[in-house]
């Protein structure tokens, strides 16, 4: 992997204030990819295409990534940030509110990586489970939302996002059928492991 032309994109992005994957969490994450040697992951969130060119690093050789951007600018820059990588054969951007694109995907994937519009984290997750098969990984950025998700934050900016990720960690800490850690990287990350 050509490290420099990746720590381009990724103080490009920085300069730009676009959201990309904390140093962190991304950690914790090549940890889970380098254990589990996913074959197909679905990210929710491609923004400049960052976190996905990360991910192609430790996963199995055979491995492609399926990633929704909604923003069509964010497309066309991931796809030329994933083409300088030489990528384009293992990772596939989809343009569409990941909202809509989710219904029409019928595949199984080894892993899942949230990170989008909070508020609709609660949706992603449905989505995400009927994408699963047993040992699934699913895994949320953010989770934790600076704190206020475990606090009392109720002010009206943002009560919707902080609400609706409160639904999540409750279904994912709350379902017999997953098993879950929140790890307090960055803002937050959900681990949750599909039985």
């Amino acid at each position: 992997m050509n490290k420099t032309l990746l720590n381009e994109i990724k103080k490009d992005a920085l300069e730009r204030h676009i959201p990309i994957i904390m140093d962190d969490t991304l950690e914790e994450i090549n940890k889970i990819i380098k254990q589990i040697k996913p074959t197909n992951i679905l990210e929710i969130g491609t923004a400049v295409g960052y976190s996905s060119i990360c991910f192609t690093e430790f996963m199995s050789d055979a491995g492609k990534i399926d990633t929704i951007e909604i923003d069509e600018e964010k497309v066309v820059e991931a796809k030329e940030n994933i083409k300088k990588m030489g990528l384009e054969n293992k990772i596939n951007v989809i343009a569409g509110d990941a909202v809509l694109v989710l219904p029409e995907i019928n595949e199984k994937y080894d892993m899942i990586f949230i990170d989008a519009s909070k508020g609709k984290y609660p949706t992603f997750l449905k989505e995400a489970l009927r994408l699963s098969k047993k040992g699934t990984i699913i895994l949320a950025d953010n989770i934790l939302y600076k704190g206020y998700v475990l606090g009392d934050y109720n002010k009206h900016k943002q009560r919707t996002a902080v609400n609706r990720l409160r639904e999540y960690v409750k279904e994912i800490t709350e379902n017999e059928k997953l098993d879950t850690q929140i790890l307090e990287v960055g803002d937050g990350l959900g681990i949750t492991k599909v039985c």
